[in-house]
């Protein structure tokens, strides 16, 4: 029976190959496909305690993107989790995307929060972003995700909007939902889309301000970030990013402790003359952060951040040098770290 029906699947299966399309059958471009590796060696040495050397797999991200309709999107990321050896869903959205002004993304993304949670590792300015006990403090499932639906549009190219709610349980145990909002306006040069850049290596002159709340239970997570960024006559570019946070019984970097706030400054300056296939990019970051309302002591945070980076593609190829200092008046342990990273996209 089964050989006597291997005959007519084959015939049927050239039947379909060869056959022209309908009139119903419409091209809506093709899927993308892409990924993402980030990867480094670090040197740890702690105060009081033996230092460490390491290589690591920080990220792997593996992108689909694709069109529904000419409105409907679809867009699933992985990523893996090196603390679990594991690959975790990313990002799983259907995007609905009607115009600049008119857009609903439904799934499990970014909800509206401060400009690095929007950028992500990939596409942050310098090499540790979220280890300075303000950034992206947020509570999540994964990465900044949570479940649930959002808004955004952007107004008169200089003004972005966006409002959603989440899933507070799997994001922080808390049965209550977690409505997002953020308005950004960009003065400058505009910034098209829902999730954001750390830096636009000069492509853009910006000068943008962004504020960001979410609230659940009478609980708020509230952020203000700026950033400047500016073309250089002589070549080159310069920029400014600086951050205020402020996690009041919401979100945090340290468990049990309630309250958290801080903020940082980052400035950055790109060499004008090529070296190679890429550019060379200064960069320094200082960082200032206080956790109260916890289990021991009050204690504050202050993290230092150097970085020499060799812009080979912007994002998509570059390697990171990297200076961290990571200071406590108590209850954690001094540290300081020397590295070097790389990030490769396709």
């Amino acid at each position: 029976m089964y050989r006597r029906a291997v005959p007519a699947l084959l015939l049927l299966l050239e039947l379909l190959v060869m056959a022209p399309p309908s009139n119903a059958q419409i091209s809506l471009g093709p899927i993308t496909v892409g990924a993402g590796l980030r990867t480094d060696f670090t040197h740890t040495d702690p105060d009081k305690a033996t230092t460490s050397d390491s290589f690591a797999v920080d990220d792997i991200r593996l992108y689909v993107n694709g069109p529904v309709t000419k409105d409907i999107k679809f867009m699933f990321n992985t990523d893996y989790d090196s603390t679990s050896n594991k690959i975790e869903v990313l990002d799983a959205v259907g995007r609905f995307e009607f115009s600049p002004y008119f857009n609903i993304w439904a799934g499990r993304l970014l909800p509206p929060a401060d400009r690095a949670e929007l950028a992500g590792p990939f596409y942050a300015h310098d090499w540790a972003p979220f280890s300075d006990g303000i950034q992206n403090g947020h509570p999540s499932i994964y990465q900044g995700r949570d479940n649930g639906v959002v808004y955004w549009g952007d107004f008169m190219k200089k003004v972005k909007v966006s409002a959603g709610a989440f899933d507070g349980k799997s994001a922080d145990g808390n049965a209550d939902v977690i409505g997002a909002a953020r308005v950004q306006i960009d003065f400058w040069d505009k910034e098209e889309g829902y999730y954001l850049n750390g830096t636009y290596y000069g492509d853009k002159n910006l000068l943008a301000i962004g504020g960001a709340t979410q609230v659940q239970s009478k609980h708020t997570a509230t952020t203000v970030d700026f950033l400047l960024e500016r073309k250089l006559p002589i070549g080159g570019a310069f920029s400014i990013e600086a951050e205020y946070a402020n996690y009041n019984r919401l979100g945090g970097y340290y468990a049990g402790y309630a309250k958290s706030r801080g903020q940082y400054i980052l400035g950055s300056y790109i060499l004008p003359k090529t070296l190679g296939p890429g550019k060379i990019e200064l960069l320094g970051k200082y960082a200032k952060a206080d956790f109260n309302h916890g289990p021991t002591a009050n204690f504050d945070q202050k993290t230092t951040e150097v970085n020499i980076n060799y812009l080979i593609k912007e994002f998509n190829a570059r390697v990171m040098t990297f200076y961290k200092d990571t200071r406590f008046n108590g209850v954690q342990t001094n540290s300081w770290q020397l590295g070097v990273g790389l990030q490769l996209q396709i």
